[in-house]
């Protein structure tokens, strides 16, 4: 379910009609999160860690606004929900795109996802889910990166955000990992980048 935003009693107005004139209105930015007490609640519960934190980062998105935020024939429109769009790797060395609900409640989500992953698994076709409803996920865990670039169909009309994880590493006993986050400057500015940076990290802290 999704709802239509006032444009024209938002205050965003005149920033939303200046970037959405953009060739690239995307832009985006590369941290580094902690995630030592994530990764021990994963491993303790069992669940991929990967998994966990797509879920957290869902979590993060249901609660910053702006990452509800799409663009639909020049209007915006906010969702009740945000799910993921996300890289699934095979055995084969190849990836395929699984599509996810968010639940609030985790083994609900992780039951779900695993479900999803095993479909793609299974398969060798490359069909990404036309829904909006999302945030498009990728994953490179062996990569430290600090920056990163997309690839972009110019022609197809998105304004769905976009996050990657990166490899981990372990510093005595802190363990990081690099984020980013590419978002639609129409929609979503630094300081929403940064409140979901934030709520994030907040989130990755928490003891189920």
């Amino acid at each position: 379910m999704k709802r239509k935003l006032d444009i024209q009693t938002w205050s965003r107005k005149d920033h939303f009609e200046f970037f959405s004139k953009f060739d690239e209105p995307f832009y985006g930015v590369c941290v580094n999160v902690d995630c030592t007490i994530a990764y021990r609640v994963a491993k303790e519960n069992g669940v991929s860690f990967f998994l966990y934190s797509l879920y957290r980062s869902l979590e993060a998105a249901q609660i910053i606004e702006p990452f509800k935020y799409r663009i639909h024939s020049d209007e915006v429109f906010i969702y009740d929900q945000i799910n993921a769009g996300t890289t699934i790797a095979r055995a084969n060395g190849t990836f395929g795109y699984g599509y996810m609900d968010y639940n609030p409640v985790l083994d609900v989500f992780i039951d779900t996802a695993n479900k999803e992953v095993e479909r793609i698994q299974s398969r060798t076709d490359l069909v990404r889910s036309p829904n909006e409803d999302l945030i498009r996920y990728s994953s490179l865990p062996w990569i430290d990166f600090t920056s990163i670039s997309h690839a972009r169909m110019f022609s197809v009309k998105d304004s769905c955000p976009r996050i990657s994880f990166g490899k981990m590493t372990v510093n005595v006993d802190k363990r990081t990992m690099p984020v980013s986050i590419h978002v639609h400057h129409a929609l979503v500015d630094g300081l929403h980048v940064g409140q979901y940076i934030n709520c994030f990290q907040e989130l990755l802290n928490k003891e189920i």
